[in-house]
Order: C-alpha cells, then structure tokens, then sequence
C-alpha cells in the first residue's frame, strides 16, 4: 500500500512531459540534481523504492515478477500486451502444417517460442548435465580481404557469419534436416582467495563443438557463448536520451580513473545509426531490431523487418533452404506477417520493472554505500531520467535506477570471447542493468549470471570482473566478510 501511494508523487516529482525534447533551465537543474550520486547512506533516496518510476511494478514479486505490465501502461493498451504475451509464449511448429497462422519453424532453430529461451520473461538457463538449458553460441569471424572489411565498413553489419553455419549454431532441426550440431560445455574449478583467507571456488568453462553435420568450421570463426537475459524494463532503457549515454563515455580514459566506457554506434533495421543498448555487446538499438532478430535467428522465423524464412541457414546447407517455409500469401508476405512482431515489441517493451525491497533496511543501506565506495558505480551507473519526448508516453521524464551506464567495458581475459561485434572488442562486454538481480532465482528457480551463466552467485560474479574493473573488485574482496555479506544484500534489493 505504500509503494501503492508513491506512485502518484513520482508523477509530480518527474511529470509526464510532452510535446518538445528540450528541457527548459529548471527542469535541467531537477535532473542534474536528481542524477547526482548520494552520499547520504543514512536512508534510502526519495523515489529509490520505485526503481523504474511510475511504470514500476508494484505486484508481489513472485515467480512472476518479471511478466507484469508497467504501472503506467494506459487501459487502452494492455490487451495488446496480453495478445504480444501470448504471441511470445507461442509454439511455431514446422510448415507446412494445417495450423497456417502457427507454422514456419525453422528450418534449423534454437527454441519454439520467445518463451523457452525467456523462462517467465526471465535469464536462460546452462546446460548443467542433466538438463540441456537454453544456452546458445553466437558464431563470427573477421574480415580477411579488403573486400570484406569495405563490407563491413558500408553496411556496418557487427561482424561476418561463418560460412557454413551461419550466425549462430542451431542444435535443433525440424523433420527432414539435421541440426547444425550440438555445443558442448566443461567446466574447471578456479579457486579464488579472499585477503582474509577465506576462497570461493569459480567455474571456468570450455566451449566446443560437437556432430558438425554440414563440415567443419571456418578457421577462423569464434565462439561465443550467450544466455538469454532477464526482458523487464527495456522500454525505459530505450527512453535514455543518447546524449546521456555520450556523455558518460570516456573511450580513452580521459580522466584517467582507469575506467573507459565506449559506446558501440550500430545500424538499426531502418537504416538509422543509433548507439547500442540491447545485447550483451550493446549490438542492438531498439527493442523491436532485437525481437525481429531473434524471430529469424533463434526460432528461424520471418517477420516484415527481417525477411528471412529460412532462418540462418546458409547457401552451404543445401537440404535446409530446399524446405518449404510458412509464408501464407492471404496472411501477409512474411511467416509472422503484422500485427505479430508489433505486438510481440509492444509487450517486450512493457514488462515492467518490479519495486525495490528493503530499500531502507540498515544492512542493505550499508551495502549500497559499500558498493558505491568500492567503485563499482564507475560502470553501474545508479539512475537516469529518460527522455522528455520519448516515443511512448509511460515512459517519458521518468526517473529509473538501472545501475547500468549501457556502454562497453575491457573486463580482462577471464571473460573474453575473442569476438569482435561492431565496435566491440573481444574482450568488452556492455554492462548489464542490475535491477531485478535478486529476484532471478525467485523467477527461474536457480540463478545463473554473466553472459555465459557460469557465476551461480551474485558473489561469484563479481569475482570474474577483470580489466577496468579489477579495482573495484579488488576492493569488494578486501572487504571483511560481514561487509561483503552486505553489499550482496543491497545487490539482492535491486
């Protein structure tokens, strides 16, 4: 009930703008104010509970905490959420097939619907033994002539797909075909000593493949593996107004703080240059690029943005594109013809955020200033304002506490993948928002992070920072026990 009544103060506190993008003087001097780190740690910041403003979900964060709607979102527009979520849990199934408006599955795939990868609109999940997971590996290679790399250079595509398999490895196949192969995952202890003795142990993971059915790949092609993340709050993301994220890179250390956040400039499907916000190498822009990739890429389905009905099969599968797709000329000329990809983005964009826990408690007070102290807000940037004239009226001057700057950092070699995308190196990955971190095991029963869900534990995430972020992991690791205890608690109110 008390988050309840916030939310129509948040209103007054940051009003939902219209009209022009331009802030007048006052409104600038609320958002400089408002953005500037506390070092209040006595008690929570006003508004802190509500960490995705007035679109915040304020339901019991249950299992389904990351699937409901945000707070905000008018009447008007909440049965398109409804049919986008039942579009998202949708099973396609291979054409042809009597359910027309159902088929077109592949012919190579990675899951049937956005849901499987997406349990419950929250992480995927590693393969574990026992259970297969959702895990998949992202294939790319260099440029190797001066040909392809004036390709890339025009077309600035984030990087060029082996060309056997494609842009990604697809373990499963409809009847007819054999999938590309199967990605297989080993893992090594890594023992970590803490300064007062204490070790944790990491997992280091080894990737390979294994049954390459169409022939080996290029030599030259890298793997990377990728695990699906968490959906909520990726309109308000989109809201961030880019001169914010610019003026929070510092691609050559200007400052000297050791930290240089670097922003990856991409193409989006309507031939618009915009800076990177989705992916976990901020590859993508908008929210709808990355639901109309995924459609192609991960189920093998064509949508009006990505015409693709064979999915990522390449020339050199031959069996692959001999197959029929799902395109039913009566339904439109893609096999999810409009509405489906609108809805699908509609709801993608809307799932919300939910409130904050504990916010105030003491303990979690005193890791928050911990965390601010260790450095780790050098790149967990804790709030924005979004944009006055964002696209979508929810979301627009809405403060929200991501801890994300959204840019690209060098996080060593513990973590690289040797995959260059874009403007990406094989060593930086973009910073993932934290909020909804302490509910992931609520949500997916286990918790998994990083790209490649080899930290079990937020703790163990943290033990992998390297590179820019060495320091302020090193500075987590000299904390005494009880202090790191929490920090992890503040990290787990998120």
């Amino acid at each position: 009930m008390v988050l309840l009544a916030l939310v129509p103060a948040l209103y007054s506190a940051f009003a939902l703008a219209t009209g022009s993008g331009e802030l007048t003087v006052e409104e600038k001097a609320r958002v400089e104010a408002v953005l500037k780190p506390t070092t209040d740690f006595s008690q929570a910041e006003k508004f802190e509970a509500l960490q995705a403003g007035a679109a915040t979900s304020i339901e019991e964060p249950g299992r389904l905490a990351f699937s409901h709607f945000s707070t905000n979102l008018p009447e008007s527009r909440r049965m398109d959420f409804r049919l986008g979520n039942a579009l998202f849990r949708k099973l396609w199934v291979a054409a042809p097939s009597s359910t027309q408006a159902s088929d077109g599955l592949g012919p190579f795939y990675n899951a049937r619907s956005c849901e499987q990868c997406h349990k419950d609109d929250g992480r995927g999940m590693p393969p574990d033994g026992k259970n297969p997971g959702t895990m998949f590996l992202r294939l790319a290679r260099p440029a190797a002539t001066d040909e392809e790399r004036a390709l890339l250079a025009e077309t600035m595509a984030p990087n060029l797909a082996d060309p056997v398999y494609g842009t990604q490895l697809q373990d499963k196949a409809i009847a007819g075909v054999k999938a590309e192969g199967q990605m297989k995952v080993t893992y090594s202890d890594l023992p970590f000593t803490f300064p007062d003795g204490s070790v944790v142990t990491l997992r280091k993971p080894d990737y390979a493949l294994s049954d390459l059915r169409y022939g080996p790949l290029d030599k030259t092609t890298t793997l990377s593996p990728r695990l699906a993340p968490q959906m909520i709050g990726l309109g308000l993301i989109e809201a961030i107004p880019e001169e914010r994220l610019r003026a929070h890179a510092d691609p050559d250390d200007a400052d000297l703080d050791g930290i240089s956040g670097k922003l990856n400039i991409v193409r989006s499907l309507d031939g618009k240059t915009r800076i990177g916000r989705f992916g976990w190498k901020a590859e993508t822009a908008v929210v709808g690029d990355q639901v109309a990739h995924a459609f192609a890429g991960d189920i093998g389905i064509s949508t009006p943005a990505v015409d693709r009905p064979h999915g990522d099969c390449t020339s050199a599968e031959v069996d692959c594109l001999a197959l029929a797709t799902g395109i039913q000329e009566r339904l439109g000329k893609s096999e999810a013809p409009d509405p489906i990809l609108e809805l699908v983005t509609h709801y993608s964009r809307h799932l919300a955020v939910p409130a904050r826990r504990k916010s105030g408690f003491p303990d979690v007070l005193k890791g928050k200033q911990l965390f601010y102290a260790s450095g780790c807000i050098a790149c967990h940037t804790p709030k924005f304002v979004t944009a006055k004239d964002a696209a979508f009226k929810e979301f627009r001057f809405q403060l929200i506490w991501p801890y994300s700057d959204l840019l690209l950092h060098d996080m060593g070699d513990g973590l690289a993948d040797g995959q260059i995308v874009g403007g990406a190196t094989g060593r930086e990955w973009r910073t993932p928002p934290l909020w909804g971190i302490g509910l992931t095991s609520t949500v997916t029963g286990k918790a998994f992070f990083l790209h490649d869900g080899r930290a079990r534990t937020v703790e163990e995430a943290i033990l992998w920072h390297g590179g820019e972020a060495v320091k302020a992991r090193d500075n987590y690791a000299k904390l005494s026990r009880t202090d790191r205890e929490k920090l992890i608690a503040f990290l787990e109110s998120l």
